[in-house]
């Protein structure tokens, strides 16, 4: 019998700080060789929007994440990520688990967000503000909250950030300035508009940059990440489907210049290297975070009154 986790079942199983957790372990095996994961494949339906897979391997489970990226949904009462996470064991091919894949991607880019903002910002590091209060964007604000860090949001839709931050228990942002200066800032938006023109970002600041996660999307001006010290969570993902990318095709940026974050908590390079650099994390998302989510599930699938399906 096969577990099928549900969003609310996905959400009572993985808490976001076990979810920073199991992430960090991730991005640490991908970089020591111990998981492996294929490129992320894209399958366009442009202009609406994109179906996306995702495989990895590690820790004795595969995994196969299908799901959707299309962002004029909301309008239509429909979400904008939906999908499927299969989860095998890779000793036997056999299926163990299926989670739904909006819950597993939003607790992992929370995860990977706020993740990046503690091991990239700075020790003094004071407030932070979370831009985009749709689903991702609420997944992040919980996880600074579940870090024990207050959080500020904002969003174009004041509406859409008030309610979301009375449900988290966040605060509200009182301007748009007053959101983009924080110490540690999370950009979560769907990637069609510039927020970061060039000299926007302060000595000291940090970013992740969540929301260009495909071709055609960017957060930063090209001159404003070419400003900053850069890291990403998968050099040859970002470099094709990232912020990077467009700095890579005008030839500001070249890979000497970007860390891997697995790298940096792996300890096999180093993250932040003064008060007053300037961080940039470029995320497009990782099937091996998928898996660390689906594996962390699994912890309590026991605990869990699950549906199951017989195959």
């Amino acid at each position: 019998m096969i577990p099928v986790f549900s969003a609310r079942n996905v959400e009572a199983a993985v808490s976001p700080a076990r979810a920073v957790e199991a992430v960090r372990d991730a991005f640490v095996a991908y970089a020591r060789g111990q998981w492996s994961m294929p490129p992320k494949v894209y399958v366009p339906a442009y202009p609406a929007g994109d179906f996306r897979a995702m495989p990895a391997i590690g820790a004795g489970h595969a995994l196969l994440k299908w799901v959707t990226s299309f962002p004029g949904n909301p309008n239509r009462g429909l979400p904008t990520v939906s999908g499927l996470v299969l989860l095998s064991d890779a000793s036997d091919g056999s299926l163990r688990a299926v989670l739904d894949a909006s819950a597993v991607t939003a607790l992992r880019t929370g995860a990977a967000a706020v993740l990046a903002a503690e091991e990239l910002g700075r020790r003094d590091a004071e407030t932070a503000a979370v831009i985009g209060a749709g689903v991702n964007g609420q997944a992040a604000a919980k996880t600074f909250l579940a870090r024990g860090r207050t959080v500020m949001l904002w969003d174009v839709d004041e509406n859409r950030a008030r309610k979301a931050a009375e449900e988290l228990g966040a605060g509200v942002a009182g301007s748009r300035e007053e959101a983009f200066a924080a110490d540690l800032l999370v950009t979560v938006t769907p990637g069609h508009e510039v927020l970061l023109p060039e000299g926007s970002l302060e000595p000291g600041q940090h970013v992740s940059l969540m929301g260009a996660d495909g071709p055609g999307k960017a957060e930063i001006a090209v001159a404003e990440l070419a400003r900053t010290r850069v890291f990403c969570d998968d050099w040859e993902q970002a470099s094709h489907n990232g912020e990077l990318v467009h700095a890579v095709e005008a030839g500001a940026i070249a890979r000497a210049d970007v860390t891997e974050l697995g790298t940096v908590l792996a300890g096999l390079a180093t993250g932040r290297e003064s008060p007053g650099e300037i961080t940039s994390f470029d995320s497009t998302g990782l099937a091996i975070q998928d898996l660390a989510i689906a594996l962390a599930a699994m912890e309590r699938a026991a605990e869990l009154d699950l549906p199951t399906l017989d195959l």
